[in-house]
């Protein structure tokens, strides 16, 4: 018997909707644990990445967390996938680009209304915020993108099935139809 491909996955900054649609695949995930095994993933809830074949990760990279998540898998992952709107280009994240950090923080912390005793926060545990969040592909090399906001459990299923098998990758239109 072959040995099983490792795969890790991880959210960045996003809504967390691509790990969902991967979860979306149904009683395809039993036919998808016949041909890999999962390592840092929230579907096993281990926390330290080892030495991957595939690293599928959501979310552009808001924070010095997500810096460090997304350097990390590039290092331990032989391929590495950018998933979902966020990944490629920011998504919604992203919309604060247009904004100074110093602003936005001033206007959440400080001048928002309501606030009492209001400062920014500078705890050890919440990391700081980049100047601007970033797709994926601006900081490390990635080696497949899988577009959509999320893209479906099938179309998951379909494009880790050709990866994995070695087949070529092809996605039907109605895979990558997002109207």
């Amino acid at each position: 018997m072959m040995a099983k491909l490792r795969i890790a996955t991880a959210s960045l900054a996003g809504c967390f909707g691509c790990h969902m649609a991967l979860l979306d695949m149904d009683e395809r995930l039993l036919d998808l644990l016949e041909l890999v095994e999962f390592d840092r993933t929230p579907l096993t809830d281990q926390k330290e990445l080892q030495p991957c074949d595939i690293g599928l990760l959501e979310g552009g990279v808001a924070n010095e967390d997500n810096l460090a998540t997304l350097k990390l898998f590039r290092q331990q992952c032989k391929i590495l996938i950018a998933i979902g709107a966020c990944a490629l280009n920011g998504g919604i994240p992203a919309m604060r680009n247009s904004f100074d950090l110093k602003d936005i923080l001033a206007e959440s912390y400080l001048n928002g209304m309501g606030l009492a005793n209001s400062q920014i926060p500078q705890d050890a545990e919440i990391p700081a915020l980049l100047n601007h969040v970033q797709p994926l592909h601006e900081i490390v090399k990635i080696d497949y993108f899988l577009p959509g906001c999320p893209p479906s459990g099938e179309t998951i299923w379909l494009f880790l099935q050709q990866l994995l098998t070695g087949q070529p990758l092809h996605l039907p239109y109605h895979c990558l139809h997002y109207d």
